[in-house]
């Protein structure tokens, strides 16, 4: 077994100036890199615990009534916490639907977004053609069982999919993060924070070397009335997403002033339906437009052999969760 170092940063800049070493990982709840280091998967130099760094474990308003939660919030009391619970609805059923509860209350809401997929071959380095694991090796998944891989945004290098409820959640939201690192604060627009896989499967992110979130921020609610999270998944306890959708509306009546659909389960990253949001802005909220938006949200999937299921299964949670963020889960006219 290498050997590991081991560093506790007392301050942001400390644990940037700490991950400039080669080889260097940030640590907080760990319940990801763990898993990632026992398996042989992730192998670190060096861990710099962020975990006593004051100031990210944080959730407070900001003067533009935008909503700050620090990178190093546990995700149960983000879930929790009143004024998410009660603006915005959207992401505390998303954190709650992810995980067991003593994954929620040690994972950290930076550690989150920094999930790696739960693909198997990904996991499993028995299968050496992993592009995530190592770059040019090839994908064992495109010619493997396919059930739970990508049918929107994958490549030719990679089928994976993020594993993240709370993502999805952010991008709907339209969330912003930021982060510190040698070049100074920048914040990142979330849905330019994951990448497609394209040509590099090996990079989740657009995060820069030693780079270290600090904090998520989300505009001002817009959604609280009307938001709802939905999660297929094989069975309701502790299992990742065969397709979810994060859905929020605003209404004026039965038509739809503003809309969000973001899709988890499906693609290497969060994906936001605009395509569907833009059919259904300024319409009538009805049956026959909530199908027409879910196909066009789907007419650019390309599915695998096993999980062409995902396409139909996909349109229907669209309108499912729509309904059910308009509080008409029953139909309408």
């Amino acid at each position: 077994m290498e050997a590991i170092s081991y560093e506790r940063a007392s301050d942001v800049a400390g644990a940037v100036r700490a991950a400039q070493q080669p080889g260097t990982v940030f640590i907080g709840g760990g319940t990801n890199l763990l898993d990632l280091m026992k398996g042989g998967i992730a192998r670190p130099l060096r861990l710099v615990d962020v975990t006593h760094i004051r100031g990210l474990d944080t959730i407070g308003s900001l003067p533009d009534g935008s909503l700050r939660i620090g990178a190093l919030v546990r995700n149960s009391d983000a879930a929790n916490h009143p004024y998410v619970r009660e603006r915005y609805p959207l992401l505390t059923q998303a954190l709650l639907a992810g995980a067991s509860a003593q994954l929620r209350n040690m994972a950290t809401v930076g550690g989150n977004l920094m999930q790696r997929t739960r693909c198997h071959y990904f996991y499993d380095v028995a299968f050496v053609q992993c592009n995530k694991r190592q770059p040019g090796s090839g994908c064992a998944a495109i010619d493997g069982h396919t059930r739970m891989h990508a049918i929107l945004g994958a490549s030719s290098q990679c089928i994976a999919v993020n594993p993240s409820d709370m993502s999805v959640a952010l991008a709907a939201l339209d969330a912003t993060v930021r982060v510190s690192g040698p070049r100074g604060e920048r914040v990142i627009p979330f849905a330019a924070f994951h990448r497609l896989p394209g040509e590099r499967p090996d990079l989740d992110t657009t995060l820069q070397p030693g780079e270290l979130i600090t904090s998520v921020d989300l505009p001002p609610p817009l959604f609280s009335e009307h938001a709802h999270y939905l999660k297929v998944r094989d069975r309701a306890s502790y299992a990742f997403a065969l397709v979810s959708v994060a859905a929020a509306l605003q209404l004026d009546g039965n038509t739809v002033k503003n809309v969000r659909i973001a899709l988890g389960g499906v693609a290497h990253k969060p994906w936001r339906a605009s395509v569907a949001e833009q059919m259904l802005t300024g319409a009538p909220l009805t049956d026959a437009t909530l199908h027409s938006a879910a196909a066009a949200a789907l007419r650019d999937a390309h599915p695998q052999r096993d999980n062409a299921f995902k396409v139909q299964l996909a349109q229907r949670a669209i309108v499912r969760a729509l309904k059910q963020a308009a509080g008409e889960p029953g139909g309408f006219a």
